[in-house]
């Protein structure tokens, strides 16, 4: 049908499509390209575009069929008005240009009502109301197809599914969202490859452990994040409780060293007994200064790391789940839309196969009228469609947006905490080296205790006397 010419049947805005043909009824339009989906590209004006085929009846004149042998040269000729034509079944059948009425008996009289008219099941398949031989039939509408998501890019009209059954075999609705059929989905590239980022592994919805109810990808990473920051509370309360047993144990030290105990040893083992003493005190201090560097430097940071952590988790669980609900309206709206379309092809087809059994100019307006019915209740549907690819944009647009600020964050509280646990076992480090300098002293004091030394300083800080006594004399 590419390069036919066709009448505009009704007006078309064009703002249905992002390359639509704006024209008005009456119109001739060149056809360029014909897509299955119930639209059409065409030119006019030198203007190309596309439009829905419903809104056009194409001008090309019928083409008649070869005569059969009850038309050879000796048989009476046809009622005027009248053509014959050959059904894809091989069996001849007649057309009225008149009364647009068919019938399989050879017509002899005047034009009229057809004796045999033609069943609606026996009836010759129609291609935007004309026979497929290219014989013009009465004009219905040729329905709006139920049309499918297409990928998150814009496609034209012509990646429309032209049935209901095509849908089903390319797509699959899981919760309001449309996704490609396992069993003809294309490979899609993931958008950060060998990066197994959240933007790529959490579209669908997950059943919970006891395959109750389901939940949805984007909630799995909320609460992914949720647990990340208790797991991050938790460890702040470790860090708490490690503080107090330092300070515990600093304050335990530094009430050892001031006990009495022993504090009259004498000479050099007396002070390094002294000094061992101080150490208890210096490493108290070395403690006391590791709680107080744990908490300013470890425990603080972890509690007040991302303070409005749950308000920026609420403000996105409540952003996405907004444009969920969004998605599932425009969804409900295309169902609707469709039934209706649905109901509108039945009672057109009802009223054509009414016109078909009997002629009068009540059918032929019930039929304008189920057709314009027809036409607005395909053009609600595509708008209703339209709605909700764009809503389904929407929330893929901001749930990669907002998937990959969840992995960043998650990243940063990673590294944060990461950071500040080697800031832990730097301040371990280091206080074990304070509380080894502190030891030093007292051993070398030790490497020098002389038992001797001490004997003759007490001695000589403690002497009576060195006369001995002697034998007496007689």
């Amino acid at each position: 049908m590419s390069g036919s010419l066709c009448k505009s049947l009704y007006g078309f805005s064009g703002e249905q499509h992002q390359h639509g043909l704006r024209f008005e009824a009456g119109e001739i339009i060149k056809v360029l390209q014909v897509a299955d989906g119930g639209w059409w590209e065409g030119e006019r004006d030198g203007v190309r575009g596309w439009f829905p085929a419903s809104y056009v009846q194409i001008l090309e004149k019928p083409v008649s069929v070869s005569p059969l042998p009850e038309d050879e040269p000796g048989n009476s000729p046809l009622p005027e008005g009248w053509q014959s034509y050959m059904s894809p079944q091989g069996r001849q059948y007649y057309v009225n240009t008149f009364t647009k009425e068919t019938t399989w008996e050879r017509p002899t009289n005047s034009p009229g009502t057809p004796k045999s008219p033609l069943s609606q099941k026996n009836s010759i398949p129609t291609v935007n109301g004309y026979h497929t031989s290219g014989s013009p039939l009465h004009q219905p509408d040729q329905p709006h197809p139920s049309l499918r998501k297409p990928s998150s890019d814009l496609q034209s009209p012509g990646s429309t599914s032209p049935s209901k059954k095509q849908i089903k075999e390319t797509t699959l609705t899981v919760n309001c969202v449309t996704f490609p059929h396992p069993n003809t989905m294309p490979e899609q590239e993931l958008l950060k490859p060998g990066e197994w980022s959240y933007c790529d592994y959490f579209w669908d919805d997950k059943k919970d452990p006891q395959g109750n109810t389901s939940v949805t990808g984007f909630e799995v990473l909320l609460q992914k994040q949720l647990k990340g920051k208790q797991m991050q509370k938790e460890m702040a309360e470790f860090i708490r409780e490690r503080i107090k047993i330092e300070e515990e144990y600093a304050k335990s030290l530094s009430k050892l060293s001031q006990i009495s105990l022993a504090a009259q040893e004498e000479g050099t083992l007396g002070e390094a007994w002294a000094q061992l003493k101080k150490s208890l005190a210096d490493e108290a201090e070395v403690h006391l200064k590791f709680s107080s560097k744990l908490q300013s430097e470890v425990e603080k940071p972890l509690l007040t790391f991302r303070d409005n952590f749950k308000k920026d988790m609420k403000k996105f669980d409540h952003h996405i789940t907004d444009l969920r609900k969004q998605l599932a309206s425009r969804y409900a709206a295309v169902e609707k839309a469709r039934k209706a379309l649905t109901d509108r092809q039945k009672d057109l087809e009802m009223k054509t196969q009414q016109l078909e059994i009997k002629l009068s100019n009540k059918t032929e307006e019930d039929i304008k009228k189920a057709r314009r019915k027809s036409t607005q209740a395909g053009d609600e549907l595509m708008r209703c469609v339209d709605l909700y690819n764009q809503a389904q944009s929407k929330w893929f647009e901001e749930m990669v947006t907002t998937t990959l600020e969840l992995e960043r964050l998650e990243v940063e509280r990673v590294e944060m905490i990461r950071q500040h646990l080697c800031q832990y076992t730097q301040l371990r480090h280091e206080t074990d080296m304070f509380n080894q300098s502190t030891v030093e002293t007292v051993d070398q004091l030790l490497q020098k205790v002389e038992p001797a030394k001490d004997r003759e300083l007490w001695v000589k800080e403690h002497k009576t006397g060195d006369i001995r006594p002697v034998d007496m004399d007689i």
